[in-house]
């Protein structure tokens, strides 16, 4: 099923439709302020291998990223820390930046990348945080492909067309961009650009 919403707004039966889908363990793909993911709630851990089958990989080659609403959920999956990382991270919120921070035990480590962490992302996407404030937990996202020069990862047509029968719901929000989110170590300090995508910051 495809939702679209960037013509005529979102309304509150589509948000009502779109968390119960999520909440009873759908899959889900869904406009961000970068290139279109795909993912589900937190708690869908069972959902994780039809992402994994949909995109050609072992689910433990997947990296996912939790997607949050705001900074609260700093304290949920994240280790203590500094202030020094929690004003850097609020300057550039919401916005295209993936954050490498230390997890804590709240995390599987099945979410979790090297050395026990974890990339959290508050996109620039008012729908998208509307929907996962009224989920009440993170989305797991990870991009549609690999490649950013495919038209999949930009087209609602195009990905309606190749995942239609894959997922459970498309959201349609109009043609997405083609770059993806800066990805930055803040681990350690000074911090790191590991992948520089659409969000611009000097260290």
């Amino acid at each position: 099923m495809i939702i679209q919403v960037f013509e005529t707004g979102v309304q509150t039966k589509q948000i009502d439709h779109i968390i119960q889908c999520i909440r009873n363990g759908g899959i889900v793909i869904y406009p961000t302020d970068t290139v279109y993911g795909i993912g589900t709630g937190f708690s869908n851990r069972r959902a994780l291998d039809r992402i994994a089958q949909l995109k050609g990989k072992r689910k433990d080659d997947l990296e996912f990223t939790l997607l949050c609403s705001d900074l609260s959920h700093l304290s949920t999956f994240c280790k203590p820390i500094s202030n020094t990382v929690f004003r850097f991270i609020k300057e550039h919120t919401p916005g295209p930046f993936t954050f490498i921070l230390e997890a804590n035990n709240e995390v599987p480590k099945m979410f979790q990348r090297k050395k026990k962490q974890i990339g959290l992302r508050i996109p620039n996407h008012a729908l998208l945080r509307q929907i996962i404030e009224v989920l009440g937990e993170p989305m797991l996202n990870t991009s549609i492909v690999d490649d950013p020069n495919s038209e999949y990862v930009t087209d609602p047509e195009y990905i309606n067309e190749k995942y239609s029968k894959k997922v459970d719901l498309i959201i349609d929000g109009g043609i997405g961009l083609n770059a993806y989110s800066t990805i930055i170590d803040c681990t350690k300090e000074p911090f790191e650009i590991l992948r520089q995508g659409l969000g611009i910051v000097e260290l």
